[in-house]
């Protein structure tokens, strides 16, 4: 199999359309690719994200606004000139100039041509019209403030990156800056939907790893404040950041920020148990051995513990993982 294939099917596996036989080659491939494996795990990636988001439902007025907007565009349009009626009135008529083959033809001709033009006509009087739309746009863009409220956040898909995430002092507010085709900024409560929006989807989707810490930080603060941290939006955004964010920084601030969560979310506690087994800084292993004393009665979590404090190949894990197998005496 070539990555072109593997491109192709990784996307169908990601959404569980792939047939067993082809899941099987596409496994064998992805064991010794390493570069379709990552384009494997951002797809797993982009999926979480995008299952992050609900999913918005019509208008049920959406279609009564858009055949206005529809019969407003066609009333907007120029007047058809005399050539252009003729030219369809002659077509129109065809029909009964079968007696007369000759003039028949020589009108088609003439009707022909005289819609050819009306058609270049129509043509260039859209463009200019488009053209006169586009810069009245371009121009109410220029000139919006650069403070926009909350209300007026666009959506996510019109977001290019998230470029800073800074918090007032002393203050529940906090100031996230994103672009667009011109920069914008938007402030508000961290309560704010609209805030927190912009918050996840910069954890997942900016260049820079300082403003992935800063928004994976603050949502991470606001689970462990108790502030609001539903398990789909938030919760999922920091479990995605756990196992994927290549910066440990990042990891790490979303690991403390699911830990008031392992003993009431089993998807929480895969996530830290994944971190345990795959995470490749120990720091981060170790917070999550320790984060996962509250639920070492658990059977899956038993497991991981016994294997990794029998067969894992840092000492100090294995170290860290026997004291806490040790610190219950009924579960040795």
């Amino acid at each position: 199999m070539n990555c072109k294939l593997a491109h192709e099917r990784i996307v169908a596996a990601a959404y569980e359309e792939l047939a067993d036989e082809q899941t099987y080659e596409l496994e064998q491939h992805l064991g010794d690719c390493p570069e379709c494996a990552r384009e494997q795990e951002q797809m797993l990636a982009l999926r979480a994200q995008a299952d992050a988001y609900p999913v918005l439902e019509p208008d049920a007025n959406l279609i009564a606004r858009s055949r206005l907007r529809l019969e407003a565009a066609l009333d907007a349009l120029p007047p058809t000139r005399w050539y252009e009626r003729l030219g369809h009135r002659l077509l129109n008529n065809i029909a009964s100039l079968e007696a007369a083959p000759v003039a028949a033809c020589l009108l088609l001709l003439i009707g022909a041509g005289a819609g050819l033009l009306g058609g270049y006509q129509f043509a260039q009087n859209r463009v200019t019209h488009a053209a006169a739309t586009q810069m009245a746009q371009a121009a109410r863009g220029q000139v919006q403030p650069a403070r926009a409220s909350t209300a007026g956040v666009a959506a996510p898909a019109e977001i290019a990156n998230i470029s800073s995430i800074v918090r007032q002092p002393d203050s529940h507010m906090v100031e996230v800056r994103y672009n667009q085709m011109v920069p914008q900024r938007i402030e508000g409560s961290l309560d704010d939907p609209a805030i927190r929006q912009l918050l996840m989807l910069a954890s997942q989707n900016s260049a820079s790893a300082g403003v992935r810490g800063d928004s994976v930080g603050l949502l991470a603060a606001e689970c462990r404040a108790g502030h609001g941290c539903p398990a789909t939006g938030i919760r999922d955004a920091l479990m995605v950041a756990l196992r994927y964010d290549k910066n440990a920084s990042v990891r790490e601030k979303a690991l403390q920020g699911l830990e008031p969560y392992v003993a009431e979310d089993v998807r929480v506690r895969d996530a830290v148990l994944e971190a345990l087994m795959n995470d490749g800084d120990p720091h981060i292993r170790t917070a999550a051995i320790n984060l996962l004393e509250p639920v070492e009665a658990d059977t899956s979590v038993r497991q991981v513990l016994h294997s990794v404090a029998n067969t894992d190949r840092n000492p100090y894990i294995r170290t860290v993982s026997r004291q806490v197998l040790n610190s219950v005496p009924e579960i040795q």
